[in-house]
């Protein structure tokens, strides 16, 4: 592997709590790829770590929820011939999937006004638009 990946700030992923579990890949191939593991699963026990600071870690937890099988995610790279390319990619989509579930959320919309004179100036624009169409009218009322 090419190194510890960064999830966000000094926090990276932990090469000790990583699951590694290769099979075959299904699809077509040559002669030899039919035959190789290159498919990779990496498995990351995400309630069991102790990485994570404890904020980030709930915070993942409840937005990964869907995705979590006894509080483990599974992450699944078979677009390579290589088993090594296949482990990169995993690792890789894995710390962008905890860094995007991570993250602090959005601040809140500040409401503001709209300005009266842009509000009459859009009805008085529509008023306008109206009448145009109305005068293409072949009826004259």
């Amino acid at each position: 592997m090419s190194g510890p990946y960064v999830i966000r700030g000094s926090v990276s992923l932990p090469e000790a709590e990583l699951m590694w579990r290769f099979s075959r890949s299904s699809g077509p191939g040559g002669q030899h790829v039919n035959t190789s593991d290159s498919q990779v699963e990496l498995r990351f026990d995400l309630a069991g770590t102790q990485a994570l600071p404890p904020v980030w870690k709930d915070r993942a937890l409840q937005r990964l929820a869907g995705r979590l099988v006894d509080g483990v995610i599974a992450v699944r790279a078979s677009e390579h011939r290589s088993q090594w390319r296949n482990r990169e990619t995993a690792a890789v989509r894995l710390a962008a999937l905890l860094a995007e579930a991570t993250a602090p959320p959005p601040r809140p919309r500040k409401a503001t006004r709209m300005p009266r004179s842009i509000n009459e100036r859009r009805l008085r624009e529509k008023k306008q638009r109206a009448e145009t169409k109305r005068g293409r009218s072949g009826r004259w009322d």
